[in-house]
């Protein structure tokens, strides 16, 4: 199994996940015209995808689905709450997940996970090949029990680090928003993600990105710092998924 991004961040994110001839596309903040270039820079095309799953309804995460699904007959799957939302359009096969319950697309079984998120009904997943488990978690505001367990023991995981406190403190934001991102509900602060991994068995993790940082209130470094106190390794051990390129094919 393998695992590859489009691009992460407030402008735009989606994921590559694949095994054998099984390719899904999780979430497509881009344009339909730009998620095929950006595709195309990981080798795939838009006629090889099996499926797109997604994770909430925000645009910067589904901008992109329901052309490129309506264009390319690809089905889609989301929690009755994000299809509920109408941001997908018609003429798109839908299929209704639970957030509680696992499922299988080609070779990959996919488990779905609840989590706190300004939306309907958002959740995240991990991916099993029945010998390795990828994790992805973005777009949550405070950890839960559950998430916490659904996340351990994962190979690799991909991890938000939306925001360092002092720089959303600071920054150009108007309070509102200030208090959306850093809520509850909103994006995981450095120490909270480095809080969620303390928690995790890490034991078989062997990759760790970190994901969806803020361009204005955040730095590749001040993330993997964070992370890397909690795992006692180096900073440059951790990866970080970059708004335009992403990150390149990874081997689970």
């Amino acid at each position: 199994m393998r695992f590859a991004s489009l691009g992460s961040g407030s402008r735009g994110n989606g994921t590559l996940v694949q095994q054998g001839d099984t390719c899904l596309l999780i979430d497509c903040g881009f344009s339909a015209k730009e998620a095929k270039v950006r595709l195309a820079t990981l080798g795939i095309s838009a006629d090889d995808i099996s499926a797109v799953l997604v994770t909430h309804e925000h645009g910067d995460h589904i901008n992109g689905v329901g052309a490129l699904a309506r264009k390319h007959k690809i089905s889609v799957w989301a929690t009755g709450g994000t299809f509920a939302a109408d941001r997908l359009g018609e003429r798109i096969d839908k299929n209704r997940i639970c957030s509680h319950t696992a499922f299988a697309i080609g070779d990959i079984e996919v488990q779905p996970f609840p989590v706190p998120h300004d939306a309907r009904e958002p959740c995240q997943f991990v991916f099993n090949n029945g010998d390795k488990r990828l994790g992805l978690l973005t777009d949550v505001g405070s950890r839960t029990a559950h998430l916490e367990t659904q996340l351990s023991a994962c190979n690799a995981l991909i991890l938000e680090c939306n925001h360092d406190v002092t720089l959303l403190a600071n920054g150009e934001y108007p309070l509102s928003l200030k208090r959306r991102v850093g809520g509850d509900l909103g994006h995981l602060s450095n120490l909270q993600a480095a809080d969620i991994l303390g928690r995790l068995d890490n034991s078989k993790l062997t990759q760790l990105i970190a994901a969806h940082l803020s361009e204005k209130h955040n730095t590749p470094a001040l993330a993997q710092a964070t992370l890397a106190e909690v795992l006692g390794c180096t900073p440059d051990w951790i990866s970080v998924a970059d708004q335009q390129a992403g990150f390149e094919w990874r081997d689970v």
